[in-house]
């Protein structure tokens, strides 16, 4: 039972944290906003590590936690509330942040010179068509609506990083959860901290929904969402609950119509369904490729022990 309801309660809150952002962008900088986050969030979980006795990583633990942070935190949530802050709609982000598996894929292609079977190029190649069906009218309008080439590419780097923050995860030196959390908190921090000197500004103007949006992006989405996502790539379970995970964008796209009015056109729905469906497709052909790759790597290193 439990092994069901944390990727269902994972899904549920993780579809909001690009609503979160959209609401946040006139009230604050989105790279300050970040930086406050991730750093209330590393003492949130520092706290509880510490009052826990909780294991904290040893010798290389440390850069290779704060590389994942850095990843999976920083450069993952910079570049997209990046995007946000700069026109592209939540649902459509929430959208992108879905290929992760497309690119994961991509990545076994060029770094591991993995041989995709059909599935999983047919796969690429209707998520990406899907991709485009969205993008295009948006990328096409001009004016209030619309986004930009950089937008969209802020927002594909998000997916690479948090595609490359996921692997470096799934070989982390396995401590605490609360601990690793904290560390990689403070990596998303020194992330946030160099965006908000380059791109970021002083905006802040101390709302009610600011702070409201803040105490829930600390307590829900970083810190219980990431320790999910967590606790599900130690235990495998990431792979088993690919229909579920696919659940996030529809349901970011409808708190968007419902908060923002943001709203899809017919194409844009149309590429919405391929998208989602060759991610599917994408994922489950290279799973078991994945799991074989993962397989043959540890027999090498046994052997080389």
């Amino acid at each position: 039972m439990l092994r069901f309801l944390i990727p269902v309660i994972f899904v549920l809150i993780w579809s909001t944290g690009f609503i979160v952002g959209k609401a946040v962008t006139p009230h604050a900088d989105l790279q300050l906003y970040l930086l406050v986050r991730f750093t209330l969030t590393a003492l949130v979980m520092a706290v509880a590590a510490l009052a826990a006795g909780a294991a904290w990583p040893r010798g290389r633990g440390w850069p290779t936690h704060l590389m994942a942070g850095v990843l999976m935190q920083g450069m993952y949530l910079c570049a997209s509330y990046w995007s946000i802050s700069h026109g592209m709609p939540a649902g459509i982000m929430a959208l992108l942040g879905a290929l992760q598996p497309l690119f994961t894929a991509l990545y076994l292609v060029a770094a591991t010179r993995t041989q995709l079977g059909a599935g999983t190029w047919i796969g690429l190649l209707v998520g990406f068509a899907g991709v485009a069906c969205v993008l295009a009218p948006k990328l096409a309008a001009a004016g209030t609506g619309s986004i930009t080439a950089l937008s969209v590419f802020s927002a594909l780097l998000s997916v690479v990083a948090i595609t490359a923050g996921a692997l470096v995860q799934k070989w982390l030196p396995r401590v605490d959860l609360r601990s690793a959390a904290c560390v990689q908190n403070v990596g998303g921090v020194a992330t946030a901290a160099l965006a908000f000197v380059f791109v970021g500004t002083p905006q802040w103007d101390n709302t009610p929904i600011l702070w409201a949006a803040l105490v829930w992006a600390v307590l829900v989405p970083s810190v219980i969402g990431t320790t999910l996502l967590m606790w599900m790539m130690r235990h495998g379970e990431a792979t088993k609950v690919t229909a579920l995970v696919l659940l996030a964008p529809p349901l970011a796209a409808i708190q968007a119509y419902l908060l923002f009015n943001e709203t899809l056109s017919p194409i844009q729905f149309g590429g919405f369904a391929l998208a989602l469906v060759g991610v599917l497709l994408a994922r489950s052909a290279h799973t078991g490729i994945n799991r074989t790759g993962l397989a043959s790597s540890k027999d090498k290193t046994r052997e080389s022990r």
